[in-house]
């Protein structure tokens, strides 16, 4: 790019905006930045500030000018021998400035007013007698530039456009003829010094342009500096400086803005608010009358879970010999209990670790029945169809099935996968659910009610067992507001004798823990209890209160059913069948004046927060099907009590050590209490 500059300085130059240059703006800029820092820190408070939302500064820059066009009479006493077209120039670009962006919206305003330089020259033209000619001018303007600005990414990346308005400051110019280019010698003509006639006062126009916001402080200082490097581009539309000819100008600015503003501390009086807002309690039932008897309607999953490198059976499933076969009962598989079993849920996941010979005793039982064995692979469908086979191998060989009555299939992924596309979130675990054996039928024989398909499940088993203490009667944590005010909460329960147990961390309001694992064999004690939460600024909460704690006891016999529903992954709507399962078996076996207790869980893949919302949707699903049938009955005498439980591993159904724990830990309970005669 060509820049010339024709201008004839005296020996005593009076100051101008076009003396200052970028180091001296920039000088400036850091000396005042270093100040203010300085000064900030002084304090001694340690806090943090919103962003401003009102900013303030001055922007510098150039203006890289460029000439189109044609000019030839300069004034009414001055025309050249030859017209001017083209040219270029840098002029000085300086503007105090203010910015108004409100939190959290990507829109914003921008307004800044200054000086604007317009100054450079036109190419040289040759006259007739052969002699150079130059023009240049140092035309320049007060500015006048409202903006609207928008972060279409909210983050430090910005555009903005709108109007400019200026208004002509000066309009002057500089004419030169040159020598002949034959006659050297010759002395060149003086120069001609005056002002273009005919210049627009006024001139509105527009520009875009783009820049990016670099803090300068932490939010932890109240004022905050940005530094902002940006770009803009003045189309030649409205840019015609003379109101004859046809001389427009096009012009783009490249500079940077300091901006600074001063943010509000809203993070303590947030906090304070949020702190009134955690109410803090304790229940802990005084008794609940009656041990209960339940009968359990336990659901039976047509999936057998194998190991990672083994297409074998695992060892967590029971396997009988031949002999055995005889005297396996469905109703007693207590005595066909698994080699490794932790103590919760123990009798669940035994009746789940016999499901082949489950499913090898009712196809004794029904001769016609016959199923398909579906293995799915993440090496693929043969190694999918080798783990099927094994299965199929154990049936003929311990049961003596005809292997005519089953078939086997492979494939590298089962027909309702928990690894999704696109996810990147505890793949090991979803991967290791979906490393299995899918059972298929279409004998009624061995199907839950009103099921067929493909991903039927097995017909439930009926488990009857004395139940320990029910969530009924665990000691109620309750932190109103905990969700939405603080990060995380945990307890500190105390006994008379100083003994300190902690629990926790929490982030759901409300927490209930079986009395046992507070009072150990303790028939009741006075505890102190401490609630200490984290805000969401890191602010440490602490809440105290006293309780009395009485350990559950049996006092009489009380007679339920459990239902459970199993859910699929990251799922919170029954599917089809479910709800008519809902409908037309479990409604109907509600005694009348009946309180029907519906606890939701899921398994612990994922965040604690979502989990716990995922498995009170599950839970209120259950609730709306079982309301809607007891409606139609025309029945409105029922008691629901419903929670969600989220991924707790204190009342959680099972563990999630395998496969087969995370998946029945997707499931709603259900048990049915008759009222009290």
């Amino acid at each position: 790019m060509k820049t010339k500059n024709n201008f004839k300085m005296g020996s005593c130059a009076a100051w101008s905006p076009n003396n200052l240059n970028f180091k001296s703006v920039a000088i400036v800029a850091l000396t005042w930045w270093s100040i203010q820092t300085q000064v900030q820190a002084q304090e001694t408070l340690v806090v943090k500030y919103a962003k401003p939302t009102w900013l303030f500064g001055a922007a510098a820059g150039a203006n890289f000018n460029f000439y189109r066009g044609s000019t030839n009479q300069l004034n009414a006493n001055f025309t050249p021998p030859a017209t001017f077209h083209e040219g270029d120039g840098i002029g000085l670009f300086i503007a105090p400035l203010v910015e108004y962006r409100p939190a959290d919206s990507r829109w914003g305003i921008m307004f800044q007013a200054g000086y604007d330089s317009r100054k450079g020259s036109f190419d040289p033209v040759t006259t007739a007698c052969d002699c150079p000619a130059d023009l240049s001018t140092d035309l320049s303007y007060i500015t006048v530039e409202p903006s609207v600005r928008f972060a279409p990414f909210k983050s430090n990346f910005y555009v903005y456009g709108g109007p400019r308005l200026a208004f002509n400051l000066d309009k002057s110019f500089t004419y030169q003829l040159g020598t002949n280019t034959a006659f050297p010698d010759q002395e060149p003509s003086p120069e001609v010094r005056g002002d273009f006639s005919a210049i627009n006062k006024t001139i509105l126009s527009l520009q875009i342009g783009a820049g990016y916001d670099i803090p300068l402080s932490s939010d932890s200082n109240k004022t905050q500096f940005i530094l902002s490097p940006f770009v803009a581009f003045q189309p030649y539309f409205g840019q015609d400086p003379r109101a004859t000819e046809t001389w427009n100008n096009t012009t783009v600015r490249a500079g940077v803005a300091l901006k600074f503003g001063q943010g509000k501390n809203i993070q303590e009086a947030t906090d304070l608010a949020k702190d009134r807002e955690v109410q803090f309690s304790v229940n802990s039932p005084s008794n609940v009358p009656g041990e209960r008897r339940m009968t359990e309607i336990f659901p039976l999953r047509n999936y057998v879970f194998f190991n990672q490198g083994s297409t074998e059976i695992p060892s967590r499933y029971v396997v009988l010999t031949k002999d055995q076969v005889k005297d396996f009962k469905e109703d007693q598989l207590e005595v066909f209990v698994p080699k490794k079993l932790s103590d919760r849920s123990k009798r669940q996941m035994t009746v789940y670790y016999n499901v082949l010979n489950i499913l090898g005793d009712r196809m004794q039982k029904n001769p016609t029945a016959t199923i398909i064995l579906v293995g799915s692979s993440e090496k693929g469908s043969q190694e999918g169809l080798v783990m099927a086979a094994s299965i199929k191998t154990y049936l003929v060989y311990i049961f003596a099935i005809d292997p005519s009555r089953i078939m086997t299939k492979g494939q590298d992924k089962p027909t309702i996968p928990s690894e999704q596309p696109g996810g990147t979130q505890e793949l090991v675990l979803l991967r290791e659910g979906d490393r299995r054996v899918s059972i298929e039928s279409n004998s009624p024989d061995l199907l839950m009610e009103f099921q067929s398909g493909p991903d039927a499940q097995l017909k439930p088993v009926q488990i009857i067992a004395l139940q320990e203490a029910p969530i009924e009667s665990y000691v109620s944590f309750n932190n109103k507001g905990a969700g939405e005010a603080l990060s995380s909460w945990s307890l500190q329960i105390t006994d008379e004798q100083g003994t300190v147990q902690n629990f926790g961390p929490y982030t759901q309001d409300e927490v209930k823990i079986p009395g046992k694992a507070i009072l150990g064999s303790r028939p009741e004690g006075d505890y102190t209890v401490k609630m200490i939460g984290q805000t969401k600024s890191g602010k440490i909460v602490e809440k105290e209160t006293p309780v009395h704690m009485v350990l559950w006891t049996p006092a009489k016999m009380e007679e339920g059913t459990r239902y459970s529903i199993i859910y699929e992954f990251n799922k919170s709507k029954a599917i089809g069948i479910y709800e008519k399962y809902l409908s037309e078996v479990v409604t109907p076996q509600i005694p009348v004046g009946a309180t029907v207790l519906i606890h939701g869980h899921t398994d612990s893949i994922g965040e604690k927060t979502y989990n716990q919302n995922l498995s009170l949707a599950r839970a209120n699903d259950v609730k709306g099907i079982l309301e809607k049938g007891l409606s139609k009955a025309g029945r409105n005498d029922v008691k629901f009590e419903v929670t969600g439980e989220g991924e707790n591993e204190n009342n959680s159904p099972f563990e999630n050590k395998t496969p087969e724990e995370r998946f029945y830990n997707r499931t709603v309970i259900i048990d049915i209490m008759p009222a009290i005669k």
